[in-house]
């Protein structure tokens, strides 16, 4: 099943996606659900993140080629994580499949992707094993942690590089039978392949990640969990659309626009 989130006259509604169309409920995945007999044309959809998480999560780095680069950009020796370690975002800087991301005026022309597979929770985690983590899922998404680049090497926390309105578009939907292994994750800029990665080829799994998280913090329904990323971006610049797709999961495309372009 895949559950997606959009404006209707009646204000955010979940659906359920069936063929090219979406069937409009009452209520969430979440907390139960009934059908309003409403259909929108997936082409007519204005989608929104499908979840408004509690907390938002992100894994940070958590695939081998993204760890080395950052590290040689940082001029380090590189190493990669001995723990599965989580950090924050910001739930204002999600948008939806679709949606504009917004380069503020004063940004530097270093703004980049960073394809990420989102694991949703949907059933309460504490204390739980790694074998138990897939019973708690509700499913996964896309996201895209957008970066500005000079913003994360100077500031003193990722308040502007990675939290600025419109820098984590989540979507399209959310699907609850994904799995994750054995799937390439795809990056296009304006049509053209950037990168392309093995989905699973994570450092520490979704599964090492939750359950390690859930011995320290309680899980709620709709908290989402971002993977981390692989390898390096070209710059994203005013009318670019990017575009990631993880193989039977779907893709999250979103145009880019430069305030005061």
């Amino acid at each position: 099943m895949r559950w997606a989130r959009i404006e209707t006259a009646d204000g955010p509604r979940y659906g359920i996606v069936e063929g090219d169309s979406i069937a409009t409920v009452e209520g969430s995945p979440f907390d139960g659900h009934a059908p309003t007999g409403e259909r929108v044309a997936l082409d007519a959809a204005r989608f929104l993140p499908p979840v408004v998480p509690p907390t938002f999560y992100a894994a940070g780095l958590n695939y081998p080629e993204h760890a080395v680069a950052a590290a040689n950009k940082r001029g380090e020796v590189p190493s990669l994580p001995e723990t599965a370690d989580i950090g924050y975002r910001a739930v204002n800087a999600l948008t939806g499949h679709r949606q504009p991301i917004v380069i503020p005026a004063d940004a530097t022309e270093r703004v980049q992707y960073e394809a990420e597979l989102v694991a949703v929770i949907g059933r309460t985690a504490r204390n739980i094993r790694e074998d138990e983590v897939r019973g708690h899922l509700l499913g996964y998404t896309i996201g895209n942690d957008v970066s500005e680049r000079h913003w994360q090497a100077h500031d003193r926390t990722l308040w502007r590089a990675k939290n600025t309105d419109s820098f984590a578009p989540m979507g399209p939907w959310i699907d609850t039978e994904f799995d994750p292994a054995g799937t390439e994750t795809i990056v296009r800029l304006n049509g053209e392949e950037t990168i392309r990665f093995a989905t699973d080829s994570m450092i520490f799994s979704v599964e090492t990640f939750i359950a390690r998280m859930s011995r320290y913090l309680t899980l709620a329904p709709g908290d989402v969990v971002w993977m981390g990323t692989e390898g390096a971006g070209p710059n994203m610049k005013h009318g670019d659309l990017c575009e990631i797709e993880i193989a039977g999961l779907g893709t999250l495309s979103n145009p880019v626009i430069r305030e005061g372009m």
